[in-house]
């Protein structure tokens, strides 16, 4: 008993002291010398680059939804299946909403990340297609040609990885506020 006792007890306090010290002061270490993507706006207001956030105003293009009302600190998806009906029924009024701020898209025309939330609640990201059928609406409240806000996008437009892992991406934070940059 006393030829594994002394053994386990020195792992332990190995383990205690690498797990408790070493390493939790080696990622604490890491994260302090991390770049944080903090962006700041015109206003000096400070926002998340990598947490999406809620644009709730015609001139802004639209974020992805959230299962849990942009908060960082509980984010998950909804854990409602594709034939919940309460999941139906609320992909069904956000799509409803979508359609009233855009009356000249068809309902067929909507990407799916714009009624439907991502699994982790707070994605920053839209498809190139998302931005897209927002065009209109945008340049009819901000009186802006469609071309400019085209070339917006065209430059906001984040490319798949090395160009073969992922899709195009547009962070909704950055859009936006590349909109407010042209005043």
């Amino acid at each position: 008993m006393k030829n594994n006792l002394i053994p386990a007890i020195r792992l332990t306090l190995v383990c205690l002291v690498f797990f408790c010290g070493i390493y939790t002061l080696s990622v604490y270490g890491i994260s302090k010398i991390a770049p944080s993507q903090w962006t700041f706006a015109k206003n000096e207001k400070g926002y998340y680059e990598n947490v999406g956030q809620s644009f709730k105003s015609d001139v802004y293009f639209t974020p992805r939804p959230s299962a849990v009302g942009y908060n960082a600190a509980g984010s998950g998806g909804s854990n409602k299946g594709p034939s919940n009906p309460d999941y139906l029924s609320e992909v069904q009024a956000r799509i409803d909403t979508f359609l009233v701020h855009n009356p000249e898209i068809q309902k067929e025309d909507i990407p799916s990340d714009l009624v439907t939330a991502s699994g982790s609640g707070i994605d920053p990201h839209i498809s190139v297609q998302a931005a897209k059928v927002q065009v209109k609406r945008i340049a009819k409240n901000r009186h802006i040609s469609e071309t400019t806000i085209n070339q917006i996008i065209e430059t906001q437009t984040e490319k798949p990885f090395l160009g073969l892992f992922g899709t195009e991406k547009i962070n909704v934070l950055k859009l936006n506020l590349s909109l407010n940059n042209l005043k």
